[in-house]
Formats: structure tokens, C-alpha cells, sequence
């Protein structure tokens, strides 16, 4: 690898409560809090191999849609989606296109992620 090579390590989410959100996500990934800084900053581990996902708490969340979000895989993409909105995730939209289709939920701070199932991936 070159010395110059960049490694994803962290993908970081704003949000006005940074607990209350990675607590969300925490249950839906089944991940481990690694650090906690007295609710403004909390990070989450998900894997071995995988970069971690942390929440920060800023006065200001940048409004409207995220311009990166989250793509993710499933085993069973039907009881995943019903298992994140009965955690009150809401259903943004289904959607296909030839060969892959997938489900466009918000989290409960309205930051939409994506979920595929592992056999379209």
C-alpha cells in the first residue's frame, strides 16, 4: 500500500443528540459502543474489518436530505426493513432497478440509508 493510500476508518453522523441517535443504531447493528464522551461525541464498533460509525452532537445539523448515506446488506431484506421500522425508522420509498432492487428508510433523525439483500449486492 502506498504511503499515500487512504483507509476509510469512521463514517461520522451529526445529529442535535448524539445518544439518543447512536443508541438507535447501535440496536440496529448489533455493535458495541467503544467510546462515549459525555454525549457529544459516541463511536460504535461493527466488526472486525469494518470502519467504525460514530455521532457527534452539533448545534446545527446540516438541513435538508444527506448527501452521503449508508448502503446496506441484508441475509433477509423483507425481516431486516420490518425489524428497523418497528424500531421507528421510516420507510422512505421501495425501489428497483434491473438486477437489484432495495429499501430507502430514514433513521429516527431523518438520515437516510439504504437496504439491500445480500444476494443483489
Amino acid at each position: 500500500m502506498s504511503a499515500h493510500a487512504l483507509t476509510l476508518a469512521m463514517i461520522t453522523i451529526d445529529t442535535d443528540d448524539a445518544l439518543a441517535l447512536s443508541k438507535w443504531w447501535r440496536a440496529a447493528f448489533d455493535a458495541e459502543v467503544v467510546a462515549e464522551n459525555d454525549g457529544w461525541f459516541v463511536t460504535l464498533a461493527l466488526g472486525e474489518g469494518i470502519p467504525l460509525l460514530a455521532f457527534q452532537k452539533v448545534d446545527d445539523p446540516t438541513p435538508g436530505k444527506n448527501r452521503i448515506h449508508l448502503d446496506l446488506v441484508a441475509q433477509d431484506r423483507a425481516a431486516t426493513v420490518r425489524r428497523l421500522l418497528d424500531a421507528g425508522a421510516t420507510l422512505i420509498a421501495e425501489r428497483e432497478m434491473p438486477g437489484m432492487s432495495w429499501v430507502t428508510l430514514a433513521d429516527p433523525a431523518g438520515n437516510e440509508f439504504c437496504v439491500a439483500a445480500a444476494a443483489d449486492h
